[in-house]
């Protein structure tokens, strides 16, 4: 997935020269420490940042012969540096410069992130705005229950995305964590000011006590964060692959000219789309569990968590990223069918208003068991023949004994169930368009 989304901004964020550079600027900014304490020449600190560099090539040559990321970087930047080289990663061990680069990695994943859920939202917003008023039917087990409009819908969408926007920001804040206390956590090699003065400069938080690495409940938190935003966008995605079916069809993802939808069938249009973010939105839901795995290690620290990083971080951001923009375009293009929702509101024939017939009912005196029974008996002679459910509740003894033509009509409004819908966008600062 890195190779081929490296030319993405957030692909970017993973390529070994993000990362190189990263360590580049912490080793740099502890050497400027350590002149501050006066433990390393001033002038040498200066020049080690005017010289130091690195070359990718180099470092993956080095690498090949030492068997080490870090001191196949620390050589090469060596190289470029001089005799000062040797005050660089003075004290620190490896895994200072990795968790504290990957502390500022996650960080700007989660910019861009962050980022992709406003552009989302944007588009939800726009989208409830303009079909506040577009009745369907709402569905619970799957079965026709009351009416609902196609606002609301688009409306709970995008507080369920101003939810997952809470949580990275969240995640973003308490992955900002870095450390640089040196072999096993102990500062015994590194005056704890370097750790302070290196992570003040890059904007983290220094770990209040580290071993020889940052806690991996840590990265999990922010795994977990992401599958469940991905697990937010598939139960989207999956909404509008339900609605999308032949015997529904409301909305329909958009299906470019010159698009097929099967090999075989030239009819089809299926919804790639949202399949492919729910197949992928799984990925990134296991890649969160192999983020808790990593949180149990071996004493001060294994390197057994290492390895899983390196493909299961780079790997969720990227997809996340992916899947948040492709369903966005998707919101923005989706093509809606007022007329089959208003087609498939009356498919049951009246039976979705049984409710206001019981409350209107209970609200002329009759008791709630008796007019519960009396809507059940007629409700369930609608589904068995077909009948029109209106038709049998105004011939119904019992029934008008209590109401009037009038006020049994009255039970079979759609604009009833539209009463709040102002209400409810408003809480977003949505005013619905009629």
């Amino acid at each position: 997935m890195i190779d081929r989304y490296k030319r993405q901004r957030m692909g970017f964020v993973w390529e070994p020269e993000s990362r190189f550079g990263k360590w580049l600027e912490i080793e740099v900014l502890a050497c400027e420490a350590w002149a501050e304490l006066g433990v390393i020449p001033v002038e040498a600190a200066a020049a080690i940042r005017q010289k130091a560099k690195y070359n990718v090539d180099r470092i993956a040559e080095v690498e090949a012969q030492v068997r080490h990321d870090v001191l196949a970087f620390t050589t090469n930047v060596g190289e470029y540096v001089g005799d000062e080289s040797r005050f660089i990663h003075l004290g620190l061990t490896s895994s200072d410069i990795l968790d504290t680069a990957l502390a500022l990695q996650m960080r700007e994943a989660a910019d861009i992130i962050i980022e992709d859920l406003d552009k989302l939202a944007a588009v939800l917003r726009e989208k409830a705005a303009v079909y506040a008023y577009t009745p369907m039917i709402g569905r619970t087990h799957g079965v026709h229950a009351e009416p609902v409009t196609l606002g609301i819908k688009f409306a709970t969408w995008l507080y369920a995305v101003e939810r997952d926007r809470e949580r990275m920001t969240a995640a973003r804040e308490r992955s900002s964590i870095g450390k640089l206390s040196g072999a096993v956590g102990t500062y015994a090699n590194v005056d704890p000011f370097v750790e302070v003065y290196v992570c003040r400069k890059l904007g983290l938080v220094p770990a209040k006590v580290s071993t020889q690495i940052v806690p991996r409940d840590v990265h999990a938190e922010y795994l977990s964060t992401l599958a469940v935003i991905a697990a937010t966008v598939e139960n989207l995605a999956v909404e509008i692959r339900s609605l999308q079916r032949t015997e529904i069809l409301e909305m329909e993802e958009p299906f470019a000219a010159g698009q097929k939808g099967s090999s075989a069938m030239p009819h089809k249009r299926n919804p790639v789309g949202c399949e492919n973010i729910a197949g992928l939105a799984r990925v990134i839901r296991s890649n969160a569990l192999a983020g808790l795995e990593n949180v149990t290690l071996w004493h001060e620290r294994d390197i057994s968590h290492s390895s899983v990083e390196r493909i299961i971080i780079p790997d969720s951001t990227i997809l996340l990223d992916y899947i948040l923009a492709r369903f966005t375009g998707i919101v923005e293009k989706l093509i809606v069918y007022p007329e089959n929702m208003l087609a498939n509101l009356e498919k049951t024939r009246g039976l979705i208003f049984s409710q206001r017939v019981l409350l209107a009912l209970i609200a002329k005196g009759c008791s709630r068991e008796d007019a519960y029974a009396v809507v059940q008996n007629n409700a369930m002679q609608a589904w068995r023949e077909g009948a029109d459910f209106q038709a049998l509740v105004e011939k119904d003894a019992v029934i008008a004994g209590y109401l009037s033509p009038a006020e049994v009509a009255e039970c079979f409004d759609y604009g009833y169930h539209m009463k709040h819908v102002d209400t409810i966008l408003n809480r977003f600062g949505i005013a619905g368009k009629k």
